[in-house]
C-alpha cells in the first residue's frame, strides 16, 4: 500500500500526521508526508523516519502574510478575504499534491478545509481513495452540537435544532469554499460540485482525538470512526538546564500558546499570575515570542522541547487549547488553565473544566488577574487528583489504531 498523509497548518496538524506515517511504516506501508516545509517541520519527520513532500509554502511565512491581510481588511471583507485565501491555497496545494501522490494508492487529508479540498480534487483525478482526517469532533456534523461560527456567517438566530444548523453550514462552507473548489473544477474539466463540505468530508471520516477528552456520540450526520489521538512518541532528552531549573525547586507552572500570536504581554501576565501563588514558570518562547521578563532565578525559558517528559514534572499547564497541547497534559496528568483562542480551543477549554482536570480562562486576552482564579482552580489538590485519574484514561495507541483501519482499507 502506498499512500500520501496531506495536511497544512501548523505543528497540532502536523506532528499527528507525522506519528500516523511512522506507525503505517511499521506495518509496512510506503508512506509520503506532505506537510508544510518549515525547518521544525522538517525535523519532526527526520526524527520519526518519515519522508517529507513539501506543501506549496513554509506555514510560517503564510501565517504572516494571512495575519497582515486580515489585518489590512475590514470586518465587511473579512468573508470575502477568506475565499480568496481559500482559492490561493486550493490552487497552489493541488499543484504540489499532484506531484506528491504519483504512484500512490492512496491520500489522508487533514487541516486546513481548501487544503483538504486540493487532496479530495487529485484522489478523484489520480482514480485514489480519499480519507479525511480531523482532530476535533466539533468539526463533524452532529446532532449533538453547532457547527462552527465563520466570520461574516453568523448561525441563524433563534434556531436550537442542530440539524437545520449543519444544514447552513452546507450553504456557509459553499459560500466561502464554493468558487474556488468548483472554478478549479471546471479548469480541470470536471462538473460543479453542489454541496462541497459533504465532498470535502466525504465518507468515512477518521476522528483523531481521545474518547475521554473529546467523545464522539454516534450521529447520523456523519460517518465517524474515533481512533484516538495520533501521538508520536518523543524520546529526546529535557535540555541539561531546564534539567537542572527542575531539580532546583518545587514544579513550576509551564506556559506555552504554540503557533497562537498572543499579544506578549500575556507572557508577563503569566509570570506575574504564577508568582502570585508563589510558583516558579517554565515559559515556551513559541510563535509569539515569549520570554522572560527580568533576571530573576524562578523563570526559565524554552523553545521546543518534550512535553511527554516534561509535563509529568510541573504543577500545571497554561496553554492556548490545542489539540496536541490538550492531550499531552492529560496524558501527564497535569492539571490544566486553556487561554481559547480561534477554532476548536473553546471546545477543549470547556472540556478541561468539565472534566475537573483543569479551568477555562474567560476569553482569549489574559492578564494577572484574569488568570488568578483559573490558576487557583487548576493547582487545587482535587483538581491534580482529578487529572491523575483521568489520566489513566487516556489512550496512546491512536496512529496505531488508525494506521490498521487504513491498511485493512487497502
Amino acid at each position: 500500500m502506498r499512500i500520501l498523509l496531506s495536511t497544512y497548518g501548523s505543528r497540532g496538524d502536523v506532528e499527528p500526521v507525522v506519528a500516523l506515517g511512522e506507525r503505517l511504516q511499521a506495518l509496512g506501508a510506503e508512506v509520503r508526508v506532505s506537510v508544510p516545509g518549515d525547518e521544525e517541520f522538517a525535523a519532526l519527520c527526520a526524527r520519526a523516519g518519515v519522508p517529507l513532500v513539501p506543501a506549496f509554502a513554509p506555514v510560517r511565512e503564510w501565517a504572516k502574510e494571512m495575519i497582515r491581510r486580515s489585518a489590512a481588511a475590514s470586518p465587511e471583507s473579512r468573508a470575502k478575504l477568506i475565499s480568496g485565501q481559500a482559492a490561493e491555497i486550493l490552487v497552489r496545494q493541488y499543484d504540489a499534491l499532484m506531484a506528491a501522490a504519483e504512484g500512490c494508492d492512496a491520500v489522508v487529508a487533514c487541516g486546513l478545509f481548501p487544503s483538504c479540498a486540493a487532496a479530495r480534487l487529485v484522489a478523484e483525478q489520480k482514480g485514489m481513495r480519499y480519507i479525511l482526517g480531523t482532530f476535533c469532533p466539533i468539526w463533524l456534523p452532529s446532532a449533538h452540537h453547532r457547527p462552527h461560527e465563520y466570520p461574516g456567517h453568523p448561525l441563524p438566530a433563534g434556531v436550537t435544532d442542530n440539524r437545520l444548523l449543519w444544514q447552513t453550514d452546507i450553504a456557509t462552507k459553499n459560500a466561502l469554499f464554493g468558487e474556488a473548489i468548483n472554478s478549479h473544477r471546471a479548469s480541470l474539466g470536471l462538473p460543479a460540485v453542489d454541496n462541497v463540505r459533504d465532498y470535502v468530508f466525504g465518507d468515512p471520516v477518521l476522528l483523531a482525538c481521545d474518547p475521554t477528552l473529546g467523545p464522539w456520540l454516534p450521529s447520523d450526520l456523519t460517518s465517524a470512526m474515533q481512533t484516538g489521538a495520533w501521538i508520536l512518541a518523543d524520546k529526546r532528552p529535557l535540555p541539561d538546564g531546564l534539567e537542572a531549573f527542575l531539580e532546583a525547586g518545587p514544579p513550576p507552572v509551564y506556559v506555552g500558546f504554540g503557533s497562537i500570536a498572543v499579544a506578549s504581554e500575556a507572557g508577563r501576565a503569566a509570570i506575574e499570575a504564577i508568582r502570585a501563588r508563589g510558583r516558579r514558570t517554565v515559559i515556551a518562547h513559541g510563535w509569539a515570542e515569549l520570554g522572560l521578563i527580568d533576571d530573576r532565578d524562578d523563570c526559565f525559558a524554552v523553545n521546543d522541547v518534550n512535553q511527554q517528559a516534561l509535563f509529568g514534572q510541573v504543577a500545571a499547564v497554561i496553554h492556548h487549547g490545542g489539540a496536541g497541547t490538550t492531550v499531552a497534559a492529560g496524558r501527564a496528568g497535569a492539571p490544566q488553565v486553556v487561554v481559547p483562542q480561534i477554532g476548536d480551543q473553546p471546545y477543549w477549554a470547556r472540556r478541561v473544566a468539565e472534566l475537573g482536570i483543569g479551568a477555562a480562562h474567560d476569553g482569549p486576552t489574559l492578564t494577572a488577574e484574569s488568570l488568578s482564579s483559573a490558576l487557583e482552580t487548576a493547582l487545587a489538590s482535587e483538581t491534580r487528583i482529578g487529572a491523575s485519574e483521568v489520566a489513566r484514561s487516556v489512550r496512546a495507541d491512536g496512529a496505531e489504531v488508525a494506521a490498521k483501519l487504513l491498511v485493512d482499507m487497502s
